[in-house]
C-alpha cells in the first residue's frame, strides 16, 4: 500500500479479511513516512505481518533502517519484516539515480548484521568503522524476535543480492512459471557465489502486481479494471521512461503504441523539474492528461486481470514454480473494493475453500 498516516482501517481491514503481509511503500516525497504508519498499524492489528514494501537503501543509512525497523519490531514482536531495494521512485523523484548493484551490495553487507543486534561494518572514507546498536535493551528496539529480511530484485544482479543477503525475495509478476524458474536461477546464482545454498522451501518469494477480478463479459480495459489497477499499469510507463531517459534502455514493445506521444508530451515541461513530474499520481491514480495512454496491452502485461477461475489457475502455476506470494497495489480510490473482492473471489479458491 501506500503509505498513508490516515489509512490504517485499511490495514485493519486487509487483516480481517485474511491477508497475510501489509507492505508499506517507502517514498519520501510522494506519501506519509512508512515507518510513522507502520508504528500506528502496529498498533491497531494483532496478527498480519507488517513491514516496509519496500525501503530504499539510498535514502536512509543502513544504520537508520536497522533502528527503524527494530522500533517496528519492538511493537509488533514477532510479526515485522523489512522489504528493501535500491529504490526507484523514491530516489529519482528527488534527481537522483536508485543505488547501483555494487552500492547496494555494501549497503545489504552492513545492514543485514545490524537487523540482528550485531556489529556491522560502515565505509567512510577510506577506512571502515564498526558500529551495532549499544542500547537494544529496555525496549527501545526488538533484534530478538527475527526480522526477515526480503531484497527487491527485478534483473538478474539485483536478483542475485537478494539470494547473497536476503531471506526471501521481491520479484516483478512472473508471467509463467519458466520465468520464475529463471528468477530461482538468478536468486541461486548469487547465493552461491556468495557460498550460500538456497532452501527453496523456506526461501520466501513475493510477487508485486495488481489483481482485478472481471466480471461475466468484462473487458480487460472496461472503465472499471483502469479504475481499479490503471494507476499501477501506468507506473510501468513511469519507470520505462526513466530508464529510457537515464540509461538510455530501449521502451518495451508494450508502450511501443504511445511512446512517441507520451515522450512528446513530457518534452514540454520544463527539464529542470522533469524528475517531479514523471511520477505524478504514481500507483495512486492515474492524472488526466495521462489516461489516454492506459492500453489494453498495458494492463494485461503488468496487472493480473481475469475471472476468478483464470486467476486461480494463474497463480497456483507459478506457486507450484516457487512463488509465495503475491503483493497488491490497487489504485488508491477504489483500494477497499478491490481488497473486499480479491478477499471474497480468490483468496477462498486459493486455499481450497470454495
Amino acid at each position: 500500500m501506500a503509505s498513508h498516516i490516515g489509512d490504517i482501517d485499511y490495514v485493519v481491514r486487509a487483516e480481517a479479511l485474511g491477508y497475510t503481509h501489509a507492505w508499506l511503500a517507502d517514498s519520501q516525497m510522494i506519501w506519509s513516512d512508512c515507518y510513522a504508519t507502520l508504528a500506528l498499524v502496529a498498533d491497531r492489528t494483532q496478527h498480519i505481518r507488517i513491514g516496509t514494501g519496500v525501503a530504499v537503501s539510498g535514502t536512509r543509512p543502513a544504520a537508520v533502517t536497522a533502528a527503524a525497523i527494530a522500533t517496528i519490531n519492538a511493537l509488533a514482536p514477532g510479526r515485522t519484516f523489512l522489504g528493501l531495494g535500491a529504490g526507484n521512485t523514491a530516489m529519482r523523484i528527488i534527481g537522483q539515480p536508485p543505488h547501483r548493484i555494487a552500492e547496494l551490495d555494501r549497503y545489504l553487507e552492513t545492514l543485514r548484521p545490524l537487523l540482528r543486534g550485531d556489529e556491522a561494518l560502515l565505509a567512510h572514507a577510506d577506512h571502515d568503522l564498526p558500529i551495532r546498536h549499544i542500547m537494544p535493551d529496555r525496549g527501545f528496539v526488538n533484534f530478538e524476535d527475527w526480522i526477515p529480511l526480503h531484497v527487491s530484485g527485478f534483473g538478474p544482479r539485483s536478483l542475485g543480492l537478494a539470494g547473497r543477503h536476503g531471506d526471501g525475495a521481491v520479484l516483478a509478476m512472473p508471467p509463467s512459471p519458466a520465468v520464475m524458474e529463471y528468477y530461482w536461477s538468478c536468486i541461486e546464482a548469487g547465493a552461491q557465489a556468495a557460498g550460500r545454498t538456497i532452501d527453496r522451501d523456506t526461501y520466501y518469494t513475493t510477487a508485486l502486481t495488481t489483481v482485478v477480478v472481471l466480471d461475466p463479459f468484462e473487458a480487460t480495459d472496461s472503465p472499471r479494471v483502469k479504475h481499479e489497477c490503471g494507476a499501477f499499469a501506468m507506473a510501468t510507463l513511469h519507470y520505462a521512461y526513466d530508464q529510457w531517459r537515464q540509461l538510455g534502455q530501449p521502451p518495451p514493445a508494450i508502450v511501443a503504441d504511445v511512446w512517441d506521444d507520451y515522450c512528446a508530451m513530457l518534452a514540454a515541461f520544463p527539464e529542470e523539474r522533469l524528475h517531479q513530474r514523471i511520477h505524478a499520481g504514481h500507483n495512486c491514480w492515474v492524472i488526466p492528461e495521462e489516461e489516454r495512454f492506459v492500453t489494453r496491452e498495458l494492463i494485461e502485461a503488468t496487472c493480473l486481470v481475469g475471472s476468478a477461475e483464470n486467476l486461480v489457475d494463474r497463480l497456483r502455476a507459478v506457486e507450484a514454480a516457487g512463488l509465495d506470494q503475491v503483493m497488491i497495489l490497487p489504485s488508491f480510490e477504489p483500494r477497499f473494493e478491490v481488497l473486499e473482492r480479491v478477499a471474497r473471489d480468490l483468496i477462498p479458491r486459493l486455499h481450497g475453500r470454495a
